[in-house]
């Protein structure tokens, strides 16, 4: 296995996108990414896109086909990647493992969803479509009240309160205030999230990640021909995915994410490294209590203590661990197949030292975390700067 770099990366802007559709978006960000790593489309020899309900939300599936096409790489093997909210962590995978096998070198990863055509109801429903649809959605539960669910668990178990959770929404805003990609510019106090309007008890309208449409790419080549295209390669150090029940209800636990802590335990083996060698992380906070579960998971925090942390100010923005340094889904967005990929995009910025306001002093290790549905998927990949 060879080792693989980050050689460029490319984003939208994340938000109601309504004068774009799935093709604009996939050209934006793609041509970013092209730009960035200063490489022609001819060079691209394989694309994997991902993306979750394209078909139900924009009537258009083939988005592999689409994506090379849109990137101007013609007659390429391009994959599509389907793994609910964990779709671009999945696709990273495979593009990463494409290229470390050998079989090519140049590859594209491209992530992107188009939901704000369809009312809330439709988009409800095909997000629906992540977790259990015979035993889950079938039934009346969407994915707020499942992680209001798990929210209410780690309340009664650890004594984690409203307010902590609250403050995940702060820090998250407070970071995507400083980036001009992010979906909200605003920030929020706790008073404000406690009195938004309840969606699913304990989970308030400011607990919660929006409805999206945006778009990320990323450029994968061989370490040793990085230099080709950047001064400043990203190194994947660790690439790991693992699954767990689809739905909740046969969890052994409902505090906590089983594949996420999995994924992490294969992801610093294969790195070499401890959560206490992270400088920054992107996590999966489609809800505030998924960041609080997710800080436990990743090892960085012992079980029921993570809130109490968060709500400190240990995860702020050069704190102990910059924590969703883009705003997060919470606050940048979650057009669900391209968040895996801008946590990426994300890393790789603050990694080579260009994420602006935002950026982390001498960052040099990150690590992403992207989670599909209430928990079945879950992909960590960690990143280390070269020079």
């Amino acid at each position: 296995m060879r080792d693989v770099a980050i050689v460029g990366v490319g984003l939208t802007k994340f938000g109601e996108r309504y004068e774009v559709g799935l093709r604009g978006l996939m050209a934006e960000a793609g041509l970013a990414a092209l730009q960035d790593a200063k490489i022609s489309s001819k060079e691209i020899e394989a694309a994997y896109a991902s993306i979750m309900a394209s078909g139900r939300l924009t009537g258009q599936e083939h988005v592999a086909a689409l994506l090379a096409d849109q990137m101007g790489a013609k007659n390429i093997a391009a994959t599509r990647i389907e793994n609910a909210c964990a779709s671009g962590g999945s696709a990273l995978m495979q593009g990463y493992l494409a290229c470390a096998s050998g079989m090519v070198d140049i590859v594209a990863v491209g992530g992107v969803e188009k939901m704000t055509d369809v009312t809330g109801s439709e988009a409800t429903t095909a997000l629906g479509g992540a977790g259990d649809q015979e035993w889950e959605l079938a039934q009346g539960i969407t994915f707020p009240g499942l992680y209001a669910l798990m929210a209410r668990r780690h309340m009664h178990e650890y004594g984690t309160t409203e307010e902590q959770m609250a403050s995940v929404a702060v820090k998250n805003h407070e970071n995507g205030y400083k980036n001009k990609y992010a979906q909200f510019h605003k920030l929020v106090t706790v008073d404000e999230v406690m009195k938004s309007k309840m969606i699913a008890d304990p989970l308030k309208v400011f607990d919660c990640s929006p409805i999206s449409d945006g778009a990320a790419v990323v450029i994968l080549a061989p370490l040793e021909k990085a230099k080709k295209y950047t001064d400043t390669p990203i190194k994947i150090v660790a690439s790991a995915q693992a699954s767990d029940t689809l739905g909740l209800s046969d969890r052994d636990s409902l505090t906590g994410i089983k594949a996420a802590s999995i994924a992490a335990k294969n992801a610093f083996a294969q790195a070499k490294l401890e959560p206490k060698d992270i400088d920054i992380a992107e996590v999966h906070d489609c809800f505030t209590i998924a960041e609080v579960m997710a800080m436990e998971d990743l090892g960085f925090y012992k079980k029921g203590e993570a809130a109490k942390a968060i709500a400190d100010g240990e995860t702020r923005l050069n704190s102990k661990l910059s924590v969703n340094t883009s705003g997060g889904l919470k606050a940048c967005g979650h057009p669900v197949g391209a968040t895996g990929v801008k946590q990426a995009v994300e890393v790789t910025w603050q990694l080579r030292g260009e994420a602006g306001d935002r950026q982390v002093k001498d960052a040099e290790i990150g690590l992403t975390h992207n989670v599909g549905g209430s928990g079945a998927t879950a992909v960590v990949h960690i990143m280390r700067r070269t020079n």
